[in-house]
């Protein structure tokens, strides 16, 4: 990953610009901030290889794919150094979006998203808390997500 230092206005606005419109073309992008075309792929290039743009993806809609439960489980984990283990085994579950590993409460924490309850229930009780490692967990339904943001530059 190249290190290209602290980034400027120009970058910020072209990062927030690319956030708020993935799909916006360099020239419009270009148009935004009084650059050209090739200035601003250059712009774009440099921020990807440093690692500040990490990729390009489509947000979809949980609900509109028949997925209407999202719930938040802690996994408290027999001892601490099997994270990575149960962290393998925790990724061949799709219905799994984000995990981590944190501190607190609970060894990892996980978003996951289920068609209904009882989805949830056989994805808790089928396959996250049969994973050797896993002691106990303790979910967290979602009711409402009353945030949505991507990262700003």
């Amino acid at each position: 990953m190249a290190n290209i230092g602290i980034i400027d206005n120009t970058d910020r606005k072209i990062l927030k610009l690319l956030a708020e419109k993935g799909r916006m073309s360099f020239l419009e992008i270009a148009r935004e901030c009084s650059m050209s075309g090739a200035a601003i792929h250059q712009r774009v290039a440099k921020l990807e290889s440093a690692g500040i743009i990490r990729g390009y993806s489509v947000r979809l809609s949980a609900e509109h794919l028949g997925l209407t439960t999202c719930a938040f489980v802690g996994v408290f984990l027999e001892k601490a150094v099997m994270y990575h283990s149960v962290a393998s085994e925790l990724e061949k579950i799709n219905e799994i979006v984000e995990c981590h590993y944190t501190t607190g409460n609970y060894a990892v924490f996980l978003k996951v998203y289920c068609r209904n309850n009882q989805h949830l229930m056989e994805i808790l009780n089928g396959r996250i808390q049969k994973i050797p490692g896993v002691s106990s967990t303790e979910t967290f339904i979602s009711l409402e997500q009353a945030i949505i943001r991507d990262l700003q530059p």
